[in-house]
């Protein structure tokens, strides 16, 4: 039943729809916003043709369920993500609120509450995302509205990852080429491997007869919710199919596998039977950079150096994408090459007057 339609202060028009009662006894409703009547309408009379159910449970209770409903298909880690999110940050916001209670507005206003809080706008983004998912889990499964079908995800701005300079690369290489403790460096400036997949890698992984190494798995520290301790180091599967890949491994870079070679269980950056960590790598990363009296960049920077250096060298973009494991030639080219005050300035020389 529509209640009214009426103007608010900030200009839109706000329509009041009665969901029914819930286990207390207590009416719910929902609004629906538009920036005239007309739209407000026209979003009423959508919902007109649609019949769907009113429920008494709360967004808990539904959360709770989507979770255990998508555990047995997901990788332990991204599960545990799910689970970290949930439980910092949905449930506390939404949990005792009837699901039929959840509008558009509210989702705006957690937005503007947890930037307040100091998160990114990706990580908010990211909790968004999972939200929007429970939601559809529970039209799929209760035929309940979904109240972010309509919802405008905000633009995630680009961040600018700063990347060493070739004058820098240089000073950190001379700084780590020999040395075993940082030939994690150096694998990935000659690879472009993730942090993790470096962590992960076993020399069973290096195929020396054909120089290659193979990517098939990927170190992580997760979230441990059901143990006394807060979280736990898992080796598993690659963040994506596209990250299973074969990389052909550099001459330069070859030199110091063999040097470094050991039995096929030894994890390779470690020496040992037990992998160092991926914060253990950052650290030493940060210390070499430190002692170099280079800028403070993260490790993962590494990998846009290694992209950058790549399409200088003249590699095809295509070639370049599935070495660095992503799905699409797009993410290669507008995340991780980046282009120096020298190198725009070389092409920009290049112009000369027409006659």
């Amino acid at each position: 039943m529509i209640k009214n339609i009426y103007q608010r202060k900030d200009g839109r028009y706000e329509a009041r729809i009665s969901l029914g009662k819930d286990n207390t006894g207590k009416r719910i409703y929902r609004s629906l916003y538009g920036r005239t009547i007309a739209e407000v309408e026209q979003k009423l009379s959508t919902i007109g043709e649609c019949e769907f159910a009113i429920t008494e449970k709360t967004v808990k209770e539904i959360t709770l369920e989507y979770l255990a409903a998508v555990k047995s298909r997901l990788k332990e880690s991204t599960w545990a993500n799910y689970r970290m999110k949930t439980e910092k940050h949905i449930i506390p916001a939404f949990g005792s609120a009837n699901y039929c209670q959840i509008s558009e507005n509210s989702i705006y206003e957690f937005m503007e509450r947890k930037k307040r809080q100091g998160l990114s706008q990706r990580y908010i983004i990211d909790i968004i995302v999972l939200l929007k998912s429970i939601f559809r889990y529970a039209k799929r499964i209760y035929n309940i509205k979904n109240p972010l079908d309509d919802f405008k995800m905000p633009k995630v701005s680009k961040s600018d990852v700063m990347v060493l300079t070739e004058l820098e690369q240089k000073r950190l290489l001379y700084q780590v080429h020999n040395s075993f403790d940082e030939f994690g460096i150096m694998i990935s400036l000659y690879t472009g491997m993730r942090i993790g997949e470096i962590c992960a890698l076993q020399w069973a992984d290096v195929d020396f007869s054909s120089k290659i190494i193979h990517v098939r798995k990927t170190l992580q520290r997760i979230h441990n919710i059901d143990s006394a301790k807060k979280s736990k180091i898992v080796i598993t599967e690659p963040k994506s199919t596209s990250s299973v890949r074969d990389i052909p491994i550099p001459d330069c870079l070859m030199q110091l596998l063999e040097k470094y070679r050991n039995h096929d269980d030894v994890f390779v950056i470690s020496g040992n039977r037990k992998p160092v960590e991926c914060r253990t790598l950052q650290y030493r990363f940060s210390k070499v950079l430190n002692n170099a009296n280079l800028p403070s960049v993260h490790f993962h920077s590494l990998r846009h150096a290694f992209a950058t250096n790549c399409i200088a060298l003249g590699f095809d973009v295509k070639t370049l994408s599935e070495i660095l494991g992503h799905s699409r030639i797009e993410i290669t080219m507008n995340r991780y090459v980046h282009s120096s005050i020298e190198r725009k300035r070389a092409c920009m020389s290049l112009l000369t007057w027409v006659a």
